[in-house]
């Protein structure tokens, strides 16, 4: 299908959809954190930048690895893989910075990997089971997709101070 085609087709609205793909889709960007694929809502996305410099703050967890620079603007630097109890990794070509809003808060998330962008219909997330819940706060849900599944994770709870 030619591209100007898709774009007709996405102006006038699919007329062959059926009544149950009008279910809400809801969009992620996905990552890597050690072995496994997670996501956070692709509205709380502000940028995504290649790792720049950060200077430390004393007294703050290991996992806040200090502040960085981001176009005149300082904001904290999270290491997910420091938050979720993994080591930290040498510095590689794929890590990347998230740079992410939750109200008036913003942080950067330190990533190792970006997957892509992901669509999951909100009948395909399920709860996070009530056994892993006591200790974890920082989960949403369970998407289902094909053939894996992925963690989508709350802003909202990385981003709370716990020091």
């Amino acid at each position: 299908m030619a591209l100007k085609e898709l774009f007709e087709k996405q102006k006038k609205g699919d007329k062959d959809e059926k009544p149950e793909d009008n279910e809400e889709i809801l969009q992620f960007i996905g990552f890597i954190i050690g072995n496994e694929e997670y996501a956070i809502p692709i509205l709380n996305i502000l940028e995504i930048v290649k790792p720049i410099g950060y200077t430390r703050v004393p007294e703050t967890p290991n996992y806040v690895l200090g502040v960085f620079n981001l176009r005149g603007n300082v904001f904290p630097l999270i290491s997910l893989r420091l938050k979720f109890g993994l080591p930290a990794e040498k510095l590689n070509k794929d890590m990347r910075y998230l740079v992410v809003r939750h109200n008036d808060q913003i942080a950067g998330f330190f990533i190792d990997r970006l997957t892509e962008a992901i669509r999951i219909k909100q009948s395909d997330i399920d709860p996070v089971p009530e056994t892993l819940l006591e200790n974890n706060q920082l989960i949403f849900g369970i998407g289902k997709r094909e053939d894996k599944l992925v963690s989508i994770l709350k802003v909202e709870e990385i981003l709370k101070k716990d020091f």
